[in-house]
């Protein structure tokens, strides 16, 4: 049993990524309100960004900022340097979540103005289905 618990305890950060990813795709589906389901999707976005970080973590391992002199004459040892691209793309990843929530805002906001409410079953309602 101890060799599970240690397993568990080394990829304690995946786990927190899992059960964050269900939490939002829980209030994505299960949820009637549409600024709960928004709010799910922010949580099951910011799971994915946690993981694609979490992943691109490398212990004992140096920035890749290197002296292009040392390069030319040694080499790079990759198992040395932590790759950026991860981290990178996951900016990218903020910057279109943050944009995707303001629309989503916007577009609430509008449905709010136009049905008088944010819950699915009204507006169904309203709209005769």
């Amino acid at each position: 049993m101890e060799p599970l618990l240690a397993l568990i305890v080394a990829k304690l950060n995946y786990w927190v990524c899992v059960i964050l990813m269900m939490i939002g795709f829980y209030a994505m589906i299960g949820k009637r309100n549409l600024v709960k389901k928004l709010i799910g999707m922010n949580i099951f976005q910011t799971a994915i960004i946690l993981m694609f970080v979490s992943a691109g973590v490398k212990h004992g391992a140096k920035i890749p900022i290197l002296n292009k002199y040392d390069v030319l004459k040694h080499g790079v040892d990759a198992t040395q340097v932590v790759n950026p691209l991860p981290h990178v793309l996951m900016l990218t990843a903020i910057v279109v979540s943050v944009s995707v929530t303001g629309v989503a805002l916007a577009i609430l906001l509008r449905i709010y103005r136009e049905y008088g409410t944010v819950e699915e079953d009204e507006i169904l309602e309203k709209l005769g289905k």
